[in-house]
């Protein structure tokens, strides 16, 4: 089972101003080949389908745990994206005869208008939707450990293009953050494929580089500890992660790989006001307040 949190594993900025361009390039993060559904449904389906779950059982927590994590990943980038379009478009009119969304017809992602409402589709850069084309689980543990490695280096670059992209305040915290948290990942996969095989992948690396020191955002992260964590998401259950997850990190600030309990202190989810043209979410103010008659809930109004 999942244990849901009403928070975001960390704190985005508002950005200054609309971002449409910046919001379609973040889709790649989320709905691209190597986006955070891709690295999701991946770990999810292998811990779904993972055999000797006893004898192996620290591999398997390993995927588990990490699956948790990157459940959070899609809801933040989810949420980069939806700050970035936040009042992109728009005159506020509800009559449909004053084009309020005219300014759509300009931009290449006009699917996160049309689709999403103006917000975050499962879709790549170009609108291609997601698909489970993407998945790979092959139920043999070192094949799957091997592809999820590979994975967490392909969805690096692509972090670190679309870093250079944009200056956005919330898509830099947002890359910056997930690259060092990809990098937690790709070494995790590497340690457990050393305990398997005796191979040092490490010595593979870099597909880029894993140093983080040259992106302002992500130094940040590495500089409270946060390459040295291994979170298990979890109440009371994923004990055994520490029978990979040890020893001086190979990555970053010198120090000791450590297995956090529980999960990060996380930020606020962003309240997003209603766009009337977009019918989002689809009531007017006097419906808002009949609602918070019926629920005996005072709305914020």
């Amino acid at each position: 089972m999942f244990k849901r949190i009403d928070r975001l594993q960390i704190d985005l900025p508002r950005p200054k101003h609309p971002d449409p361009d910046s919001a379609g390039a973040i889709q790649e993060l989320l709905g691209g080949r190597f986006g955070e559904m891709s690295t999701l449904n991946n770990y999810m389906f292998q811990s779904f389908n993972f055999r000797s779950k006893k004898k192996l059982r620290p591999f398997y927590e390993l995927i588990a745990s990490i699956t948790a994590e990157e459940m959070g990943h899609v809801e933040l980038v989810s949420n980069t994206i939806n700050l970035c379009l936040d009042g992109s478009i728009g005159n506020g009119s509800t009559n449909p005869d004053d084009t309020p969304l005219r300014d759509a017809l300009g931009m290449g992602n006009k699917f996160n208008f049309i689709l999403g409402g103006q917000n975050a589709v499962p879709a790549d850069s170009a609108g291609k939707a997601w698909t489970g084309d993407n998945v790979f689980s092959s139920g043999n543990l070192v094949d799957d450990l091997l592809h999820n490695f590979y994975l967490e280096c392909g969805a690096r670059t692509h972090k670190m293009r679309v870093y250079q992209m944009t200056d956005n305040e919330a898509a830099r915290e947002l890359t910056g953050y997930l690259l060092v948290r990809g990098s937690v990942h790709a070494v995790a996969y590497a340690k457990a494929l050393e305990t398997v095989t005796g191979v040092n992948m490490m010595k593979m690396l870099p597909v880029p580089s894993l140093d983080n020191s040259k992106f302002d955002y992500a130094k940040k992260y590495e500089d409270e500890g946060s390459h040295l964590k291994l979170y298990r998401f979890s109440d009371d259950d994923y004990n055994l992660l520490d029978r990979i997850w040890n020893g001086p990190t190979p990555i970053g600030p010198a120090g000791e790989l450590e297995v956090v309990d529980g999960t990060p202190e996380g930020g606020e989810i962003p309240d997003l006001q209603q766009i009337p043209e977009e019918f989002a979410p689809g009531f007017d103010e006097e419906q808002f307040r009949e609602l918070s008659k019926k629920l005996k809930y005072e709305a914020g109004m």
